[in-house]
């Protein structure tokens, strides 16, 4: 049961855990860590895989969207391509079938979750995070 209890809040913790987003006005070839590749401007994209750059994301979006959505899509990589934040409401399915739900903003800019996750909605949210 201990180990179950360090291994969620590890968990846990890369899920929450993001590097440091960029900002959405940057280029495309600015080299940040994780420019938008195929996600058209004033859009959130959402990737099933990690789309790791060189050349960045070319691999098709599982969620492409500008306004406030919900549905359930599976997600490694996201990008906000837009000025605005946004708040999104995932989960995380354990091995052992149990399930564990997120609720995290993000700011413009890129990264990863650092485990498969199903994004079930996002909503604009006022201000930065």
């Amino acid at each position: 049961m201990r180990l179950r209890s360090v291994a969620l809040a590890v968990a846990a913790a890369g899920l929450l855990v993001t590097a440091p987003t960029a900002s959405a006005a940057m280029s495309e070839t600015s080299g940040e860590a994780w420019p938008p590749g195929n996600c058209p401007q004033d859009n959130f994209c959402i990737w099933p895989n990690w789309a790791h750059p060189e050349p960045a994301p070319v691999e098709t979006p599982s969620l492409v969207t500008n306004r406030e959505w919900s549905g359930s899509v599976p997600a490694l990589t996201y990008y906000n391509h837009t000025p605005r934040s946004v708040d999104l409401e995932y989960s995380y399915t354990w091995p052992d079938g149990s399930t564990s739900s997120y609720q995290n903003c993000f700011d413009p800019g890129g990264n990863i979750f650092y485990l498969p996750v199903t994004v079930t909605k996002l909503s604009w949210h006022d201000g930065p995070c």
